[in-house]
């Protein structure tokens, strides 16, 4: 049974993407602009154990630094601000190994912490005008969490530690006593593991793999295309006329009669047309593609038309394609 509503859909990119410059590394120096992501050349292929060591590495110097300069703020410390959220530790291992990931990329990471930060606040507070806070206190949890996801997912913002953000600052005393100081808190954390990521990713890997989105932003054609049914009918068609076209054996292969000259001269003409048909099917089959695979070339992404992808896996292989 079909729902309308399983059909329903929204793309902010559409929106958006009209009004986001696209980046601008040509007019930057490119050591500078190495470090922002930029590569001139595909990424080298590397281990998994220097991968892992960069990891740990960039992991214990951005925890590191966040908690010694939260340590050093005085504001902080009069807004009883922990030393540092605890969101900040799953963001760490997103931002420095599962580098990427779209869930990781400087869009998600920084604006999924600011929605989130907003959504958690503002529940607090709503839930706060409640004399029987502590009682609602759960209940407010849940709807924080559950809205950011919500609001990030429409925003191609998913940051899984955001998640996180949003429920602490309803259920944990500490951020609920900060308020709106919160804000500035995860600011300030998101700044410097995003400048740690930049500096640290990019001695031997590469990131960001995009600010904003994989698409060529000077463009409008969308690089993750779709099969229509129409190209799925044509192709079981060619198939099967490939299947009925195919030589069969010549029964008269053994008889040596004297119209061989003929014969050999039918024969010949049977084959070139043979090879006039092949060829065309050939082209048609290469321009249908293979309809049950999905093709990624340079810049594009082929799925077929019945495939279900999310935000993320559409990124995903938006990425790859771009790697080729």
């Amino acid at each position: 049974m079909n729902f309308p509503h399983r059909k329903w859909n929204f793309d902010i990119d559409r929106y958006l993407n009209p009004f986001v410059p696209p980046p601008p590394w040509k007019h930057l120096p490119y050591p500078v602009a190495r470090f922002l992501g930029h590569r001139e050349t595909k990424p080298q292929v590397t281990g998994n154990l220097m991968h892992i060591f960069w990891t740990f590495i960039g992991v214990f110097v951005a925890i590191l630094l966040i908690e010694g300069v939260s340590k050093h703020v005085p504001s902080f410390e009069s807004h009883g601000a922990p030393m540092i959220v605890g969101s900040f530790g799953a963001a760490a291992v997103l931002e420095f190994h599962s580098i990427e990931a779209p869930l990781a990329q400087p869009r998600n990471a920084v604006f999924g912490q600011i929605i989130s930060t907003f959504i958690g606040v503002s529940v607090a507070k709503l839930f706060q005008l409640s004399h029987r806070f502590e009682d609602i206190q759960w209940y407010g949890g849940a709807l924080a969490c559950a809205s950011a996801t919500a609001l990030m997912a429409l925003t191609k913002t998913v940051h899984p530690p955001a998640g996180a953000t949003a429920l602490l600052a309803v259920i944990d005393a500490t951020l609920v006593k900060m308020g709106w100081f919160l804000f500035p808190v995860m600011l300030l954390g998101c700044a410097l593991m995003l400048g740690a990521a930049l500096l640290i990713n990019n001695i031997e890997r590469r990131f960001p793999m995009y600010w904003w989105t994989p698409q060529d932003l000077r463009s409008n054609r969308r690089h993750v295309l779709r099969r229509g049914k129409s190209d799925e009918l044509k192709k079981k068609a060619l198939d099967e006329e490939k299947g009925v076209g195919s030589p069969e054996p010549d029964a008269g292969a053994a008889s040596q009669s004297t119209q061989r000259g003929d014969e050999d001269q039918f024969r010949e003409t049977d084959k070139d047309e043979a090879r006039a048909s092949q060829l065309n099917f050939t082209r048609t089959h290469q321009h249908l593609g293979h309809l049950g695979e999905i093709v990624i070339r340079r810049g594009e992404v082929v799925v077929p038309h019945h495939m279900f992808l999310t935000q993320e896996e559409e990124q995903l292989l938006e990425t790859m394609s771009h790697r080729l």
